[in-house]
């Protein structure tokens, strides 16, 4: 692995341990902040939402611009949304820390894709972008949960603030291994990205990750509650439902990795 594949996959290794590590805290934060359980389920659909807004949007209107520092920056505003959740002294400060957050994500992965490509040939590309991918399902098996007994342990602000260092170190490291010259193509305008929405067959494929994704992340995002109110386990299970989830993830992740290579070699 190259460092600059590394640093990539460091950053997917954050994203992904911000990104789900509210889900086992979902209680913590409605006492802490005296709100309902589906309101503090909420801090999970507001990431989501604004992640999924915002890549297409703020990748079309930054696609001219140096790859390199683009990722530095949006790692910096990641950052800065994690630093803005810890310090939350209320839910809606909290929300919002959420949501510049989630659109730090969503480009990220946008951006950091390609950029994943073209650090390796063309045969290796769908290797190296699994490469990076691959921090965002060891986040499930190791930051999630830790991250969570960390945050039922010193409270649910400790470990958002500890991502926002680990955010700060990452940005430190792309801008240093990076390279300062990425070639990509600009990338297609704002009215372009959501043009496909028109076409039947993409959104025949979009509603079938919808599904598949929401129907398994309605019953993830309160999956904490579920096991300590309803099935009464104790709180160390919902890390090891945690660990189960992100191994799983980390499984499919390889395999798709494989199977894309050995596809790319049939159609050669």
């Amino acid at each position: 692995m190259s460092p600059a594949l590394f640093a990539l996959a460091v950053a997917a290794f954050a994203i992904g341990t911000t990104e789900f590590v509210m889900i086992g805290l979902v209680p913590d934060v409605a006492r802490d902040l005296a709100v309902t359980i589906p309101q503090a389920g909420l801090l999970v659909t507001g990431y989501a939402l604004a992640a999924t807004v915002g890549a297409p949007t703020v990748t079309a209107l930054t696609g001219r611009l140096p790859r390199r520092g683009l990722v530095v920056g949006l790692m910096s505003l990641f950052t800065l949304g994690n630093l803005l959740g810890g310090a939350a002294p209320t839910y809606e400060v909290l929300l919002a820390g959420r949501i510049v957050t989630g659109v730090a994500h969503g480009v990220v992965f946008a951006v950091g894709a390609p950029i994943a490509m073209s650090l390796a040939d063309r045969e290796r590309g769908a290797r190296a972008v699994a490469t990076m991918f691959a921090g965002l399902t060891l986040a499930m098996v190791i930051g999630v949960p830790f991250g969570t007994i960390v945050g039922q342990s010193l409270g649910w602000r400790a470990p958002l603030l500890a991502v926002a260092v680990l955010g700060c170190l990452t940005a430190a490291l792309l801008r240093l291994l990076l390279p300062r010259e990425i070639p990509h193509a600009p990338t297609a305008g704002l009215r372009s990205q959501f043009a496909v929405l028109a076409k039947p067959r993409l959104l025949a494929l979009y509603f079938i990750a919808m599904t598949g994704f929401g129907g398994s992340f309605v019953v993830f995002t309160f999956l904490a509650p579920l096991l300590t109110e309803v099935t009464h386990v104790s709180p160390a299970a919902v890390s090891l439902a945690f660990m189960a989830f992100g191994a799983a993830a980390v499984v499919g992740n390889l395999v798709g990795a494989g199977l894309a290579m050995h596809s790319a070699r049939g159609a050669a």
